[in-house]
């Protein structure tokens, strides 16, 4: 560290409470914070409040806290491992401070930074594991915003799993040498089988695959999560996409995966695109089953990044059953998909109390045939049809939809780029969807919705797609730039 680099003014310990007495002066709102924070641990609280709040009596009542119901006095300080001076009032505060100093107990005044010996962090709790964030007093907002992008990064199975782990770490030490295999064990411990049987709850599982990972002293299966990456804004991917992307060893992309969610990933994964885009070479289908096969084999944790949603149009179960067949460990992990995107884009209600019931996602290249698909009979009864890949094939959805009875007059939305800052929205009726076919100017993916509840959408930030149709391919490149 160089010694022009900033010190801390307070430096962060874990001091141990359990059974010790905590004391809390005070009765109002500053009281009942500190009263939640602190009973997070196994803490003796002591309340000291002659006049104590409902919402702090009603904690007190709820816990079996102990309340001093008195005026202030230092002997309630006696024997007191931590005092909090959480009055609301300045001089009482400044007397507790004291009082505190004097019998050598540390005390934090809550709000009055200058009669602090500590400040109390932003707590991320997964007990036994702790993450404490302080800013020295200085932006109790910044520790609060800091605590909840790290909160969302840590499983909640996290705290379970390390007390397994504390509960095998003597075994661990008798039976592995130290170095390299017990570092091994306690990685494959918290990327392999145990986290993943702890993560989903089977904490009995847990405890055995330990077991098991103790007693072959091999390194951990190979195991691949199948992951919806969403739409592609960054911010709509879940927190278990997220965290698998933080664990996986490489990660196996298509095209459409936008570069800023890949990187959400460790920065020293594999990064493998097998994409599927005009110009690019890409792998088939065949031989990104037998990549992830081979990479599973090699004991890899391996996160398969699909646009959307896997199991929409995500030829997952292909993939799911080459795993399956060769025996390796996976799970799924769902993603928005561009139809809740688009619909969210233009605020349009997918169901509609007394109009739409139901839903369907299709591709619409099973037009081709003479007899109509089930979905085309169900958008004619009233579902609203979300249409993927649509602007090749609008102009035979439509087409057909018509000539088998649904009205030219169906409302319509249509949405490139869904979710992202470029996205591009248009409305119009069935019978203006076939100019989509020669719209050029749109090359991000397309998602066409189409149905009566379409009608309850907001097209203020849309263009008409009819605009298009009747002033020719000319001017649509320039009508179409804003978002």
């Amino acid at each position: 560290m160089s010694n022009n680099a900033p010190k801390l003014n307070a430096f962060p310990v874990f001091m141990r409470v359990e059974g010790q007495a905590v004391a809390i002066v005070g009765g109002g709102e500053e009281a009942l914070a500190k009263a939640r924070l602190i009973g997070q641990s196994s803490a003796v609280l002591r309340i000291i409040a002659e006049h104590a709040e409902p919402d702090l009596l009603a904690f007190i009542a709820q816990t079996g806290t102990n309340h001093l119901a008195a005026t202030y006095d230092a002997s309630q300080l006696d024997g007191a491992v931590m005092v909090f001076a959480a009055s609301g009032d300045e001089a009482l505060d400044r007397r507790v401070a004291a009082d505190a100093r004097r019998l050598g107990i540390p005390v934090n005044a809550v709000d009055r930074p200058e009669l602090c010996d500590f400040f109390t962090p932003a707590l991320v709790n997964r007990a036994p594991v702790a993450i404490a964030i302080g800013t020295e007093g200085a932006g109790p907002v910044l520790a609060q915003m800091l605590r909840g992008r790290i909160d969302r990064m840590l499983s909640p199975s996290l705290g379970p799993l390390a007390t397994l782990a504390a509960s095998f770490r003597g075994t661990a030490e008798k039976l592995l040498p130290r170095g390299n295999a017990r570092r091994r064990f306690w990685n494959d411990f918290f990327t392999g089988a145990p986290a993943r049987a702890a993560e989903a709850g089977q904490l009995s599982q847990a405890h055995d695959a330990t077991v098991d990972l103790l007693r072959s002293n091999t390194p951990a299966r190979g195991h691949i999560a199948l992951v919806g990456a969403g739409p592609g804004a960054e911010d709509l991917l879940t927190l278990r996409a997220h965290r698998l992307l933080m664990e996986a060893d490489v990660i196996v992309h298509d095209a459409l995966v936008p570069e800023v969610v890949v990187a959400m990933g460790r920065r020293d994964a594999e990064r493998l695109p097998v994409g599927k885009r005009k110009g690019c070479h890409t792998k088939s289908q065949a031989q990104i089953n037998a990549l992830l096969v081979e990479l599973g084999r090699e004991g890899k944790r391996v996160v398969r990044l699909k646009s959307g949603d896997p199991l929409v149009f995500g030829r997952a179960g292909e993939e799911m059953a080459a795993l399956r067949d060769a025996g390796i460990a996976y799970e799924v992990v769902p993603g928005v998909t561009a139809a809740f995107a688009a619909a969210a884009d233009f605020e349009l209600p997918l169901t509609l109390r007394g109009v739409s019931s139901s839903m369907v996602f299709t591709t619409g290249h099973d037009l081709k045939g003479n007899s109509l698909p089930d979905w085309a009979k169900l958008a004619i009864s009233g579902a609203t049809v979300a249409v993927y890949m649509g602007r090749s094939v609008a102009a035979e959805v439509a087409g057909r939809l018509i000539e088998a009875g649904l009205s030219p007059d169906t409302a319509v939305a249509v949405v490139e780029n869904a979710s992202l800052a470029n996205r591009r929205r248009f409305h119009g009726t069935l019978a203006d969807l076939p100019s989509l076919e020669e719209r050029a100017d749109l090359s991000g993916p397309v998602m066409t919705i189409i149905g009566d509840a379409v009608a309850g959408a907001n097209f203020e930030r849309s263009e008409p797609l009819a605009a298009h149709r009747h002033e020719g391919a000319s001017s649509s490149v320039a009508e179409g730039v804003q978002s």
